[in-house]
């Protein structure tokens, strides 16, 4: 009986269905029940269902300490002029300074396009092997066979989100909320050319104006190029001639600048806890 439910037959085939198969053939070796019992001395009478499992995912855990360590990418859809008309920007962040390092606008998503815009941010930048990690979530992009060669030719590491998990990625979500939140921001593009239009005013005033809250209200830019400790000592010398002039005003003793953070974590382990 066995061997009957490994033939090529009925190997994908419950029980039930090969019995009643055998049935119209003529043929009867044993009941519905017994074929079970044969299958669960086998060890095969498992629930197919709970064979296909899918893998545990482990939680990404980056830690970055300075500029151009950690990358993080996605891409968010922009409306195009009429309804199920779409055209999709690509970003790449670091998410020490949250610099924008690279961006583009394309009428559709193309792992071949990502290449190129990787590719371009990491020369832009002086990437060295062995330096950085770029960070996404597990869109058929992200995951493509062209941009995981091209990360491996560049001796960049690559990590991805876990699945239907939007907290592994963090700094790309917020950043496009920062993005969609713009009061300038239009409803709708017309076409790409308008989409990209609208970057080339957003992506500078991003970098080199935004003071973002994550990196004590600095400019993202002043951060990624090394210009943020010195800020933050003329904001400190600032603080201090105001105190000096009216201390009453101060009513916590001398104020001193928020710092920069020594370092950014996506998803930072738990103290004694399960990092997975």
């Amino acid at each position: 009986m066995l061997e009957v439910l490994h033939t090529p037959r009925f190997v994908d085939r419950s029980p039930a269905q090969a019995y009643a198969t055998l049935l119209d053939d003529n043929t009867y070796l044993c009941s519905v029940r017994t074929m079970y019992r044969i299958l669960e001395g086998a060890g095969e009478a498992r629930e197919r269902r709970m064979q296909l499992t899918h893998p545990r995912y482990v939680k990404p855990q980056l830690l970055a300490t300075h500029p151009n360590e950690v990358w993080s990418w996605d891409i968010t859809k922009l409306r195009g002029p009429r309804k199920w008309v779409y055209f999709h920007l690509y970003v790449i962040l670091d998410i020490f300074s949250r610099y924008v390092v690279g961006w583009m606008v394309a009428a559709r998503e193309s792992a071949t396009l990502a290449k190129k815009l990787i590719a371009a941010s990491c020369r832009k930048q002086g990437i060295e092997r062995g330096e950085l990690t770029v960070h996404a979530d597990r869109g058929p992009s992200m995951r493509s066979k062209c941009v995981a060669h091209l990360l491996a030719d560049l001796g960049v590491t690559k990590t991805h989100t876990r699945p239907y998990t939007s907290t592994d990625n963090p700094y790309s979500e917020s950043h496009f909320k920062t993005l969609k939140y713009c009061p300038e921001f239009p409803g709708r593009f017309g076409s790409p050319q308008d989409a990209r239009a609208f970057g080339r005013v957003f992506f500078p005033w991003y970098n080199r104006e935004h003071r973002h809250s994550g990196i004590a209200y600095l400019t993202p830019e002043a951060v990624h190029y090394g210009d943020g400790a010195r800020l933050i000592e003329k904001r400190r010398v600032v603080l201090g001639q105001a105190y000096e002039l009216h201390p009453e005003r101060f009513v916590r003793g001398r104020p001193s600048p928020q710092q920069l953070p020594d370092a950014v974590w996506i998803n930072p382990p738990e103290p004694g806890g399960d990092t997975d």
